[in-house]
């Protein structure tokens, strides 16, 4: 077994200036939910802010809002 493989601590070359603890708790309280899509489905959204929009325009024309032009 090597030095290397046997020491579990952080190496000194190690550096976390930048980082913050935390950095995602605001987002986790709120809530979250991971769905994976098929393939095919994720291959027409480029993000996850362009799934929402076309989630959203699904629900206003289930519930009947859709707007007429």
């Amino acid at each position: 077994m090597s030095k290397e493989s046997e020491d579990k601590g952080m190496r000194e070359e190690y550096d976390f200036p930048q980082s913050g603890r935390g950095k995602y708790e605001k987002s986790y309280h709120q809530g979250s939910n991971v769905v994976v899509l098929a393939p095919d489905v994720a291959a027409q959204f480029p993000n996850a802010e362009s799934v929402n929009q076309a989630l959203r325009s699904l629900v206003n024309v289930m519930d009947g809002k859709s707007k007429s032009p």
